[in-house]
């Protein structure tokens, strides 16, 4: 029997009496909350030192390279944001966040810029680019040719195109405060770098619809004998005011922007959800949403117009009129029946590829081919050509030459996926060059390298003899990950290792700065040494420092780490990384409270579950709200022990979803216990969003550990029944393990302290905030010794400042109070 523990004898009563206190009662997003309100007002908390100095430091730049290898743009980025930016007025709909202000996205959702520097690769010193004071700008994007940098800049009015021209370090705003961000960034360079192709808000937009008005009648939806299943998805439409808010602010028309001369609009408005040149120039893909809106899908899955247009605006071609898709099956493998995936085929002028499903886009349905890949060439007047048929989804297409692609395909049941070469100029069959499991990181093969041509599309790197591609990985091995370049025969598919990120280093290629393929720019970190970008000569082994960026928490300089690697009770292998704090000595110290946390993944085999990655040649510094800050408190930390659910000969992972949690969990702590850096009796555990799922879990069916640290999570399954994380199953398909797997079942066991934090305004799937506010009523309702803090503003992860404070206080106060002054269990 499962015992109950009372931590210093406070009465239920007198535990719930604090927990409003961050709930933050003023939101009032229940009743439940409301009930226990605090009277005196709330403030954020400063997480002790050295903790908020470290969040105060300013973040490195952000190195970029030129498409023509000679510039290295280092853009400054901005701190945490105040929440007072994060209080700026926000829509949610159709499935996005914007910013009605300046029609684009969600302040939760962008990162601003906030200066920007140029270096020339021949050792020259960076040179600042002089923009309007308090600038802040984002999504910029290197013109074809390498001479341009283009930027979205945030002014009091909206979002302004300006450009960089890079010989002269000088910036220049090219539009008014026009720009419509609102689906994305609405800017495509012209191939020829004379001007930008971006999409504007239409002239005369007026104010937005007033949509406080009484309502003239209920809101009806209706579902009249057709089978609909949806996920779970959030931010969609929900009355009639949404749907006008979102033709307000989404509708756009697209202008053409030269360099030097004036603005041209093209068209007509439309919501254009999406826009790309093609390659020459000539023609512009459109993807326009349509009515009848939905409630239940977002707009990615609104009827919508794919058409190619001139560049007047004129229909050239009808790619698909596409209906409503709120039809898809449930599984990870299905797919919505007609045109999906539309593309400009990069190394050709003008060539629109799609995929269509064969199998009706169920992955129930047994056929030989699932996807077929089809081909039309300009002026699109002709029947479309099949590249290749494929056995699984399409997914993705790298483009090379001529005679030369590579088409990607993977089947999440199986976590299989195959590489096909394929023959664009002779077209219909393709031949395997990949055959793997794609979990499998001790044998990924990496990925072609790609590079930018005269055009600004990304093509394949071949050798000099054009009988080889370039392929860039990982190079996952069991002492850590050593990336690595290598050449693939497309014959064979053999592999020749080119260059591998030396001993005790983790190097990566940022690009390549000859045909030869010897003089590289790469970004280099070790254990000691913050990552930088260099210049390195593979034919002399000379390296050039182009970077010098600084240790951003010095005081964590001392922490020590280790891979340790310990066995399940059925044998299946686990691994996981174990901080100490700095001037920690297991002798003299003796056992040290620890906080465990974790993520759990699935998998179909138990051999690649069980593989081991060290990660002692990587530059490891916290940052936002993580949970190795606690390391400056005198915890111990084990980061990411390996939490595998394993589903084998077909059987599905989650029906054994608690067993094995719960075998990972308990081998994880006997491992730190023997080493004796861990007392057993002071162990937490802790997750963010599925994590947080686990830690529940691990609270309501074992006693392992003290207390637990849930934050953003989701805790009943039936609040997202038609599938959630890896499970594909609907509710009435797997009731039981729905039921079994929510820790709301079993809230009436959670017996240790446990600390709910939440984002007033998450955004990702599932994790709506009432997960966390009914199960902290449930616990509540049984006594459990609980506190609930939601975070006004925040969205899935924390941005302001004051909210990733608060987080961290939150935390080491109630690790403090329930682990490291624990005493002896009962």
């Amino acid at each position: 029997m499962r015992r109950r523990h009372w931590m210093n004898g406070l009465s239920a009563l007198a535990v719930m009496t604090a927990v409003p206190a961050m709930a933050l009662a003023a939101l009032a997003p229940s009743a439940v909350l409301a009930q226990t309100a605090a009277t005196d007002p709330v403030v954020y908390q400063q997480p002790p030192a050295p903790i908020a100095q470290i969040l105060d430091t300013l973040p490195s730049a952000a190195p970029s390279l030129s498409p023509d290898r000679d510039t290295l743009a280092l853009f400054d980025r901005s701190n945490l944001a105040p929440i007072a930016e994060l209080a700026e007025p926000m829509l949610r709909l159709g499935g996005y966040r914007i910013n009605p202000r300046n029609t684009g996205p969600a302040n939760s959702r962008v990162s601003w810029l906030t200066g920007l520097s140029l270096k020339g690769l021949d050792g020259a010193e960076a040179e600042a680019v002089a923009l309007p004071e308090g600038a802040r700008f984002t999504a910029p994007s290197w013109s074809p040719d390498g001479n341009g940098i283009a930027l979205l800049m945030d002014e009091p009015e909206g979002l302004a195109l300006w450009v960089v021209d890079v010989e002269s370090r000088e910036a220049r705003r090219l539009t008014a405060p026009v720009i419509n961000a609102a689906s994305g960034t609405g800017v495509d360079w012209l191939p020829d770098s004379s001007g930008l192709l971006v999409r504007a808000i239409p002239e005369g937009r007026g104010e937005a619809p007033d949509v406080t008005r009484p309502p003239s009648g209920p809101i009806v939806e209706e579902s009249m004998g057709r089978a609909a299943p949806v996920r779970t998805y959030q931010d969609l439409l929900s009355s009639p005011g949404d749907e006008a808010l979102f033709e307000h602010y989404f509708t756009s028309q697209l202008m053409l922007v030269p360099l030097d001369g004036a603005p041209k609009r093209i068209g007509q408005p439309g919501v254009i959800l999406d826009a790309s040149l093609s390659p020459d120039g000539r023609f512009i893909l459109q993807t326009v949403a349509k009515r009848p809106f939905s409630y239940v899908v977002p707009a990615r899955l609104f009827p919508a117009n794919v058409v190619v247009t001139d560049l007047n605006g004129r229909p050239v071609h009808r790619v698909a009129d596409l209906p409503l898709r709120d039809n898809v099956p449930t599984p990870f493998d299905a797919v919505p029946t007609g045109p999906r995936s539309v593309q400009w085929r990069a190394d050709a002028d003008a060539t629109l590829v799609w995929v269509e499903a064969l199998d009706g886009g169920d992955p129930a349905n047994e056929v030989a081919a699932r996807d077929r890949v089809l081909m039309l060439d300009a002026p699109f007047n002709g029947q479309p050509t099949t590249l290749i048929d494929l056995p699984e989804r399409y997914a993705g297409i790298q483009w090379g030459r001529e005679d030369v692609a590579l088409v990607n395909t993977r089947w999440f049941n199986t976590r299989h996926e195959m590489r096909f070469v394929v023959d664009p100029s002779n077209p219909g069959e393709g031949r395997k060059l990949i055959d793997r499991n794609y979990q499998d990181r001790y044998n990924d093969p990496g990925f072609p390298v790609t590079e930018p041509n005269g055009q600004g599309r990304s093509l394949i790197r071949f050798s000099a003899d054009g009988t080889d591609i370039i392929m860039a990985g990982a190079g996952a091995t069991r002492e850590g990950e050593y990336p690595f370049v290598a050449s693939m025969d497309l014959a064979t598919g053999e592999r020749t290792e080119l260059w591998r990120s030396a001993p005790g280093e983790y190097e990566t290629v940022v690009g390549f700065l000859d045909a030869g393929g010897t003089r590289l720019v790469t970004r280099r970190e070790t254990l000691t040494e913050p990552a930088n970008i260099q210049l390195r000569d593979l034919s002399d082994g000379s390296r050039t420092a182009l970077t010098a960026f600084p240790d951003p928490a010095p005081q964590l300089a001392g922490v020590t780490r280790q891979l340790i690697t310990y066995e399940r009770a059925d044998g299946v292998q686990l691994s996981g990384t174990l901080y100490l704090p700095a001037g920690y000595d297991k002798d003299r110290d003796g056992p040290l409270p620890m906080l465990m946390w974790a993520y759990p993944a699935e998998f179909t085999d138990a051999a690649v579950a069980g593989q081991v990655v060290d990660t002692a040649n990587r530059f490891v510094r916290p940052g936002g709200s993580s949970h190795l800050f606690l390391l400056t408190q005198g915890y111990a930390i084990l980061d990411n022990p390996s939490m595998p659910i394993i589903g084998v000969d077909g059987a599905e992972p989650n029906d054994t979803y608690i067993e094995q949690l719960s075998a990972s969990a308990s081998a994880a702590i006997d491992a730190v216990v023997e080493m004796g850096v861990a007392d057993r009796d002071r162990i937490a555990v802790g997750g963010h969003s599925y994590g947080a799922f686990m830690t529940a879990n691990l609270l309501a069916h074992t006693d392992l550990f003290r207390t637990g640290i849930a934050r953003s999570g989701a805790y009943n399954r039936t609040l997202t029944p038609f599938g959630f994380q890896a499970e594909q199953r609907t509710y009435w398909q797997a009731t039981d393990t729905y039921t079994e797997m929510s820790p709301f079942t079993y809230a009436d066991q959670v017996n240790e302290p446990i600390l709910l934090i939440h984002g007033e305004a998450d955004d990702n799937s599932g994790t709506f905030p009432v997960q966390s506010e009914r199960f902290y009523a449930a616990l509540k309702g049984h006594g459990a010794t609980v506190r609930y803090v939601v975070l006004p503003l925040e969205a899935h992860g924390y941005r302001a400042r004051e909210s990733v404070g608060h987080t961290l206080w939150e935390m080491t106060r109630w690790l403090d109070q329930y682990v490291k002054s624990a005493g002896p269990r009962d």
